[in-house]
């Protein structure tokens, strides 16, 4: 099996746990932002017109929180695959993944064409 020079893994690496830190000050900033997160909100006998935008915001919160946790969890899974010696490879066929898929989406953890087969 073929590996990717070292010192391409290691610049990877920091851009991943450079990408990992913004994410992860990015869910604190929503969580800050978030209606439900307010304490005084419990006792707060808002109209119901309130109520309504404020759980509208929470949902929009929620769901942008939801999809930049399964980021984080694809770059932990990429840098767990940078430690490992796995990286740039396919977990289904065990080809290398093309590497300007990879500059691309570097979190990609399978080929192109079986990324295409998924999707069928």
């Amino acid at each position: 099996m073929q590996k990717f020079p070292s010192d391409v893994l290691e610049n990877l690496r920091v851009h991943l746990e450079e990408e990992k830190t913004r994410l992860t000050s990015r869910i604190e900033e929503l969580s800050k932002q978030d209606p439900f997160t307010d304490t005084d909100r419990v006792n707060d006998n808002a109209a119901s017109d309130a109520e309504a935008s404020e759980e509208s915001k929470h949902d929009q919160y929620a769901a942008l929180a939801d999809q930049l946790k399964s980021q984080l969890g694809n770059i932990d899974t990429a840098l767990i695959r940078i430690g490992s010696g796995s990286y740039g490879f396919c977990t289904n066929c065990e080809d290398m993944i093309d590497t300007d898929r990879l500059a691309i989406v570097p979190t990609a953890t399978l080929c192109l064409s079986c990324e295409q087969k998924k999707k069928k």
